[in-house]
C-alpha cells in the first residue's frame, strides 16, 4: 500500500511536456536525448520518453541504463571511469567522453565483447565541469585520433556542458565556438561527426527564441521537461506543465506555539546558525518528512496560505496560522523544484505512486 511521504508522478502531464519541447525541437532540425536521471529511470517515466517521439535516453547511471526497458539508443551522461569501460558498453550506445585513458579501456571493453560504441567528445567551454578546455587544440586533436584509430569505437559527435558547475549560459559565442572546433576536426580527419550537442535545457531557451547556432543539432533535456521550467533563469516554459511532479506528506503534529525559540540559541543540527522573526504566537504544523528524505528548500506548498518555516532531519516546520482546518492526519503537498525532485526520487524513504 502506498503512503506518505509519496512523489506522485503525473504521466500525463510530463508526456505532454516532452513531446511538446520534443515537437519544437525537432522542427528546427535539432535531436533530442530526455534525461532520465533525476527520477532514476522510473518505469513510469521511461514509459513517457517512450511515447514521446525523442531521439535518444540519456542517464548518468549505468544502472539506470541497464534496467530502462526502451528500444531507443541509450546515451550515458557522466563521463566514464577506465574500471567501469564494460559497464558503460554493456548498458549505453553512444557516451560522453574527454579522457584518453578512458577511451582506450572503451577500446578494449568494445573488442572484447565485440561491439562499437559511440562516442561524444565533451568540450569545456568555460563552464569548467567535464571536456578538454576549448582553448587546447592540440588536447582535443589528440583525444579525436585515438577515437577514430580505434576500430570499435566511433566519433559520434562533440559536446559540451554549461551552467550545471561554473553558471557560465550558453550564447551564440561559446556554442558557436563548439561549431567552429567541431568543423576544424572534421577538416582535420575526415570523419562526418554527424552531432554537435549543445547542452542541457539551459539551452532550450536558444532553441525556443531561434538563436540557436547553426550547426547545434542535438540537445540533452532533463529539468526542463520534467519542471516545465528554463534552468539558470527558472522562468516557466509557455505550454508546459511545471506540476507533473507532487510530493505529499503527513501532517503529525499541529499546535500553538511561539515563533522564537526560547534560550539560548546555537547551531542547529546541521551546524547552521538560523535568523529567527519573532512574529508571536502562530499554528504551527510538523509533516513528517525531512532533509534525510528530500532537499526541503526545493519545496513550495501547493496551498498558498502555508509557509515553510524550516527542516530538520525527519521533520518539515510549517506555518499553518493561516489555514486552520489543517490537523493532524491530513495531508500537507508540495511542488518540486530540480533539486528536490532528484533527491525524492533516489530516497528509499519515499514512496512512488503514478497518476494519470
Amino acid at each position: 500500500m502506498e503512503r506518505n511521504p509519496k512523489l506522485i508522478i503525473y504521466k500525463q502531464k510530463l508526456l505532454h511536456n516532452m513531446q511538446t519541447l520534443v515537437a519544437a525541437a525537432h522542427a528546427q532540425g535539432v535531436q533530442i536525448a530526455l534525461v532520465s536521471k533525476v527520477v532514476c529511470a522510473h518505469p513510469a517515466v521511461i514509459e513517457c520518453i517512450n511515447k514521446s517521439g525523442c531521439d535518444m535516453l540519456a542517464d548518468s547511471r549505468t544502472e539506470n541504463l541497464l534496467r530502462a526497458d526502451t528500444g531507443l539508443p541509450k546515451l550515458l551522461l557522466r563521463i566514464g571511469m577506465p574500471e567501469a569501460a564494460e559497464d558503460i558498453v554493456r548498458a549505453s550506445d553512444i557516451s560522453l567522453e574527454s579522457e584518453i585513458d578512458t577511451i582506450k579501456a572503451l577500446e578494449q571493453a568494445a573488442s572484447k565483447h565485440d561491439r562499437r560504441h559511440r562516442v561524444i567528445l565533451m568540450i569545456d567551454l568555460g563552464d569548467l565541469r567535464e571536456g578538454i578546455f576549448f582553448k587546447d587544440w592540440n588536447q582535443i586533436l589528440e583525444a579525436a585520433k585515438t577515437i577514430k584509430d580505434c576500430p570499435h569505437l566511433e566519433l559520434y559527435g562533440t559536446g559540451t556542458n554549461l551552467t550545471c558547475y561554473g553558471s557560465v549560459l550558453p550564447d551564440q559565442e561559446n556554442l558557436g565556438m563548439l561549431v567552429s572546433i567541431t568543423e576544424r576536426l572534421r577538416k582535420e580527419l575526415s570523419l562526418p561527426i554527424p552531432v554537435i550537442s549543445g547542452g542541457n535545457s539551459t539551452s532550450l531557451q536558444l532553441l525556443l527564441d531561434g538563436t540557436l547556432p547553426k550547426g547545434i543539432n542535438h540537445l540533452r533535456l532533463g529539468e526542463s521537461v520534467m519542471c516545465g521550467m528554463i534552468p539558470g533563469n527558472y522562468t516557466p516554459i509557455e505550454g508546459c506543465y511545471q506540476d507533473a511532479f507532487q510530493l505529499d506528506a503527513t501532517i503529525v503534529e499541529c499546535k500553538m506555539k511561539p515563533s522564537y525559540p526560547i534560550g539560548t540559541l546555537s547551531r542547529n543540527a546541521f551546524g547552521e546558525t538560523v535568523e529567527y522573526v519573532d512574529k508571536g504566537m502562530m499554528r504551527r504544523a510538523i509533516a513528517a518528512i525531512g532533509r534525510q528524505d528530500v532537499r526541503t528548500d526545493g519545496l513550495t506548498p501547493v496551498d498558498s496560505r502555508i509557509d515553510i518555516l524550516g527542516a530538520s532531519s525527519d521533520h518539515l516546520i510549517l506555518d499553518v496560522t493561516n489555514a486552520p482546518e489543517y490537523r493532524v492526519g491530513d495531508t500537507a503537498s508540495f511542488g518540486l523544484d530540480y533539486g528536490a525532485l532528484l533527491s525524492a526520487s533516489t530516497s528509499e524513504y519515499v514512496c512512488k505512486e503514478v497518476a494519470d
